[in-house]
């Protein structure tokens, strides 16, 4: 199981020695809850992710990334064709880029 999101965040908040109970205060959740977050045990909410950011001095959008990649990871793991699928999404995205930017 991915857990990208969760170790980024502990990394994060270790090097700025910051006690799990002051990011679960301004996320108002409990320490448990938090703990569980940075174990993979348990999924932060999206809009958690600008409050950490902030919290933790990096960029929403890197966080965002973290946790959308466990997302995805979550969502296609265990198909056979994974990497297959992951690599015809990027297609469509692209695709759908290029479509909207001449709109």
């Amino acid at each position: 199981m991915s857990n990208v999101f969760g170790n980024k965040i502990r990394e994060l908040r270790e090097d700025k020695q910051i006690p799990q109970r002051q990011l679960a205060a301004a996320l108002e959740i409990d320490t448990a809850t938090y703990c569980k977050i940075e174990k993979g045990d348990r999924r932060a909410k999206r809009e958690q992710l600008r409050i950490l950011a902030n919290l933790l001095q990096v960029d929403t959008n890197e966080l965002n990334l973290y946790w959308s990649a466990d997302q995805v990871y979550k969502i296609i793991a265990e198909e056979e064709e994974a990497t297959q699928i992951l690599n015809f999404v990027a297609d469509i995205i692209v695709k759908y880029k290029r479509k909207t930017a001449k709109a």
